[in-house]
């Protein structure tokens, strides 16, 4: 079983890889490993739900990027939700990664479009 599991963890990083994207993200003190899911702030392991994982994985996936509420909202559930239910998961994942989630360093909020995740320099 061990084998196998580090059989799909390397898969799964070249097919990354073949995509452009790093099995790693880092900024800062964040750091978010897409192959073994695994989100750490300041090297402290941080257990986020399913939801905030996927939220989390989407913005790394286009970091730097805006993404607007509604690719947002299309990426995250399949059927139409209450955007409310978006700033909620965005503010719980502030929570739990930002320094002072009232200042917010990484997850950036663009008023009336969406959110941002700051990109590694």
């Amino acid at each position: 079983m061990e084998e196998l599991l580090a059989r799909m963890r390397t898969a799964l990083r070249h097919q990354l890889q073949a995509h452009g994207e790093r099995p790693v993200f880092q900024v800062d003190g964040l750091s978010v490993d897409l192959v073994r899911r695994v989100v750490k702030v300041c090297g402290t392991e941080v257990k986020l739900t399913p939801k905030e994982y996927d939220l989390l994985r989407a913005m790394v996936q286009h970091a730097g990027k805006v993404l607007t509420h509604k690719f947002l909202l299309n990426e995250l559930w399949s059927v139409p939700i209450d955007p409310q239910y978006l700033r909620v998961y965005v503010r719980q994942l502030r929570q739990k990664i930002e320094p002072n989630p009232a200042r917010p360093h990484y997850i950036m909020t663009e008023t009336g479009v969406g959110y941002r995740l700051r990109a590694p320099i």
